[in-house]
């Protein structure tokens, strides 16, 4: 339960973070293509949003300092670690969320961190198993984010962002999302082959059927039409985990 309370602590701190640094930065502007956020579109003062960023990051750190002290005050290193990610990703003199490092900070901290750290505070060690499902789930969290940046090429080219959508530009970076979804997929199923999940493991993969839709619509829609995208992605990444999930239930 502390584990999933910091984990939604910082996923809650992040949005609002970010909504925070992208709306008083000019980032985000009328031209958005994206669902409204609440400081740029003055649903909200950045106040109150910033205010709401610092509730939930004292909320994930209060469960944070609560389970290092159950466990390992290491724990606490990898806490800040999160905290100051999730400040830089849209905040600080250099955000580095726009200098294409965004994908690898979602995949460190939204894959090995949140799966590998949840293992280790259940069992105090972290087992292949749970190395090898901390990158899929990590790259299945890449997949929102980059199908954002795919959207928002134009306007982040714009306001001067170098996310790695605008670098490899449009047609690269809905390559990119295929091969993304397909070794997140491909890790189970190897991993189970070799002995190092459980061979019901790869049962995870048949949630690809779900992400079919999503996927073919990502390589021909623009602009608003992809965050039905989004939806479909979403609903493939929760179908992984559940079943990933009931593979180690089960073994």
């Amino acid at each position: 339960m502390l584990a999933l309370i910091v984990a939604l602590g910082l996923q809650v701190a992040v949005n609002y973070a970010n909504d925070y640094f992208d709306g008083t930065r000019g980032v985000d502007t009328p031209a958005r293509l994206g669902p409204q956020r609440l400081v740029a579109s003055g649903m909200a003062s950045a106040r109150s949003v910033a205010a709401a960023a610092a509730c939930a990051v004292l909320v994930a750190a209060a469960a944070g300092i609560s389970l290092a002290l159950l466990t390992s005050v290491w724990l606490l290193l990898i806490g800040a670690a999160a905290i100051l990610a999730l400040v830089l990703y849209s905040g600080g003199p250099s955000p580095y969320g726009s200098l294409g490092l965004g994908e690898v900070a979602v995949f460190l901290f939204f894959g090995v961190v949140a799966t590998a750290g949840t293992a280790y505070v259940q069992q105090q060690t972290v087992p292949a198993a749970s190395w090898l499902a901390a990158v899929s789930v990590g790259l299945n969290a890449c997949l929102l984010l980059m199908v954002n940046n795919i959207r928002d090429i134009p306007t982040d080219s714009d306001a001067g962002k170098r996310t790695v959508a605008v670098r490899l530009g449009d047609r690269r970076s809905r390559v990119l999302l295929i091969v993304t979804a397909a070794v997140s997929l491909l890790v189970p199923v190897v991993g189970s082959a070799a002995g190092a999940m459980p061979r019901v493991a790869a049962l995870s993969a048949l949630s690809g059927v779900i992400a079919l839709r999503p996927l073919r619509a990502a390589q021909t829609e623009r602009g608003r039409a992809l965050v039905p995208v989004l939806i479909g992605l979403s609903r493939f990444d929760l179908a992984f985990a559940a079943v990933l999930t009931t593979a180690f239930l089960v073994s």
